[in-house]
């Protein structure tokens, strides 16, 4: 799903703007928890359901005492959304 995709079905459900945001734990549904923290950053695909978050330059360099791996070639804009657990 990309940014517009999600944008859309957000604004189609016309909810109020304190509805709370809450993620399921996996695609089976067996656990939900509340959105937390989102950041955008770089994602690397390994198949279609999987992949790893990687740190933009900017973020790199906003935050030298990280040890972030420098992002691979191929890896794409994304935005990630952490549960509360």
């Amino acid at each position: 799903m990309t940014l517009a995709e999600l944008r859309a079905e957000l604004d189609a459900l016309n909810l109020p703007d304190d509805t709370i945001v809450v993620l399921a734990k996996d695609a089976e549904g067996n656990g939900f928890s509340p959105l937390s923290v989102m950041d955008g950053a770089l994602y690397e695909a390994h198949s279609s359901f999987s992949g790893d978050w990687y740190a933009t330059d900017q973020m790199r360099a906003q935050n030298p005492e990280n040890d972030w791996d420098q992002a691979p070639n191929g890896t794409v804009p994304a935005v990630f959304l952490w549960p509360t657990n």
